[in-house]
């Protein structure tokens, strides 16, 4: 039987993953409190190894192409981790933003995220671009801080798939952040399988010429049913083929497409010779506060399930 209480560490076992942003940092305790319990109430019941708290960055810098919705500054992951584990009973894999961390203040903050707010699964991450931050830590030092802190951090990390290439391999880049200590990683939003597959094959390859065995992937979806959900899915780098949105939108029923569309993709990745040689995992989440699109992230998990399911993967 898989450890309830290390969702990630059974090799066998298929992840399933359910992530989250914090409410607006000028939100009153009330409104956060009632954010949280809603969303506990939504997952209740779900066959859900974790949640996941995202620490949500501007990403301005990353792009020429205006954000398609304005940023609004969030409360701060730990805190809001910390309200969910409470209210769920399930852990918390939080994001944190080291830009604004130096090598004299990371420890503390690691301090705090264990001993305050009783965090253990944590994905530092860098931004999109730190043009300008000289005296903030990297990103890599400070994965190998948290992963030597005392409070023995469960650590996670960004897998990108789109930025695979030749030139600039995603697949070492995972190889040398499980080196400084990451145990797995999350990737963004799939709505194509092809850089997946090309990231994924060559990592469990470059994993076995080199004797590592390969970290956990969890592949992340979301839904999609209106042209501004999919404005900001492209905004944020993540590839959507023409041929595939134009499905998704000009289909009746827009978001139940993109479901289908979803589970063919996971279908296509799994339909793979790597797929039985790396733990796997799915996450699933909303990237707009659309109700309906809110909604569809249940339907969503349940149809990945299945595919897991179908291919004779170890769900709960």
């Amino acid at each position: 039987m898989v450890d309830r209480e290390e969702p990630l560490a059974d090799s066998r076992h298929f992840a399933m993953l359910y992530g989250t942003t914090p409410p607006r940092a000028d939100a009153p305790a009330e409104r956060v409190l009632s954010a949280a319990t809603r969303l506990a109430e939504r997952v209740a019941g779900l066959p859900l190894d974790g949640l996941v708290v995202y620490d949500v960055q501007d990403e301005a810098s990353r792009t020429a192409t205006p954000r398609p919705f304005p940023y609004l500054p969030t409360i701060e992951s730990p805190s809001y981790a910390q309200l969910l584990q409470q209210l769920t009973g399930k852990p918390a894999i939080t994001y944190k933003c080291v830009v604004n961390q130096t090598e004299a203040t990371w420890p503390g903050w690691l301090d705090t995220a264990s001993d305050v707010h009783g965090l253990r699964y944590l994905t530092p991450v860098g931004m999109a671009s730190s043009k300008g931050v000289h005296s903030a830590i990297h990103l890599s030092r400070a994965t190998q801080m948290a992963a030597a802190h005392p409070a023995g951090f469960v650590l996670g990390g960004v897998a990108i798939a789109e930025r695979h290439s030749p030139e600039r391999s995603e697949s070492r880049r995972l190889i040398q952040k499980a080196a400084h200590g990451c145990r797995f990683f999350i990737s963004q939003f799939a709505y194509d399988p092809e850089p997946s597959i090309r990231l994924l094959g060559d990592y469990v390859r470059e994993c076995a010429e080199l004797g590592l065995a390969p970290r956990r992937v969890v592949l992340t979806f979301t839904p999609c049913g209106r042209p501004q959900t999919l404005g900001f899915i492209r905004w944020l780098g993540v590839t959507v083929p023409d041929a595939t949105a134009s499905a998704i939108l000009n289909d009746p029923a827009p978001l139940s497409r993109s479901l289908a569309v979803c589970r063919d993709i996971l279908r296509a990745i799994l339909d793979q010779p790597y797929a039985d040689q790396l733990p796997l995992g799915i996450n699933i989440e909303s990237v707009s506060i659309n109700k309906a699109e809110i909604a569809a992230t249940i339907e969503l998990l349940h149809t990945l399930r299945e595919v897991a399911r179908e291919r004779g993967l170890p769900v709960l």
